[in-house]
């Protein structure tokens, strides 16, 4: 089992910056991505980021060169370095581990970006 815990999220105004932290703990030597969906009232789950444990990244087309993904394996954490916030970016951001096939999350953080 993983356990996921998500912190930092916020209300901002438009342009601003936040940066959201995951830490992991439990069975986590074989996590291989961690990354980040976000959701908003009234639509789907949609993919932000994601980090490789060799360090790949991979982004939504609608954050790139505004968020930044990282991670830091020796604190089990990763992170959502989130500037030039809009508006549309407003959901409740949940980290999500793949770990030996299995998938897990986060309960999550709001994010609220006011124009």
């Amino acid at each position: 089992q993983v356990q996921l815990v998500e912190s930092g999220g916020g209300l901002v105004q438009a342009g601003g910056s936040l940066r959201l932290s995951c830490v992991s703990s439990g069975s986590i030597k074989s996590i291989n991505i961690m990354g980040w969906y976000r959701q908003a009232p009234g639509k789907q789950r949609e993919f932000v980021a994601r980090a490789t444990s060799d360090g790949s990244t991979m982004y939504a087309d609608s954050v790139k060169g505004r968020f930044t993904i990282s991670r830091d394996n020796a604190k089990n954490t990763v992170y959502l370095q989130m500037n030039s916030l809009k508006p549309e970016d407003t959901a409740l951001y949940v980290c999500y581990c793949t770990n030996r096939g299995e998938v897990y999350w986060g309960q999550g953080t709001q994010v609220t970006v006011s124009s």
